[in-house]
């Protein structure tokens, strides 16, 4: 499994730091939604789901946490603890984030609108699914 790990540009002086991110020319895709968790407490874990199309990008902007990826074959733990870093996630991934620092803001950009029929909440269901996308099903 790749784990793609953006370093996004930084702009800044003595007032401070700036990052812009833009469609297409910093991320792989057309930004349809935001939204971020805060004040998730650290032995909170959070995800537990995969998306059937849905692709996204998830940037620490204050604080730190982690983030299991699955692919249904191998595992990775990735640590996300600068605001200027994105995380891509494509779809057919399980996710997992957990270790929130206090303080901790995750925001998400994602590749379209929310749709309930996208998730997939069930790991072994999860399995099975990418199962079959790998057969041609």
């Amino acid at each position: 499994m790749q784990v793609i790990k953006y370093a996004f540009q930084q702009h800044g002086d003595q007032r401070g730091m700036l990052v812009a991110i833009e469609e297409y020319k910093d991320i792989p895709f057309e930004v349809k939604r935001v939204y971020y968790m805060y004040d998730t407490r650290k032995e909170v874990h959070r995800g537990f789901h995969a998306h059937k199309n849905l692709e996204q990008v998830l940037i620490c902007v204050n604080g730190s946490c982690k983030v299991k990826l699955d692919n249904g074959v191998e595992t990775k733990i990735v640590s996300l603890e600068k605001p200027y870093e994105g995380l891509y996630v494509s779809n057919n991934i399980w996710r997992e984030m957990y270790d929130f620092a206090e303080n901790t803001v995750l925001m998400v950009l994602a590749s379209n609108y929310y749709d309930e029929e996208d998730y997939i909440r069930d790991y072994d269901k999860f399995l099975e699914f990418v199962k079959k996308r790998k057969e041609g099903k």
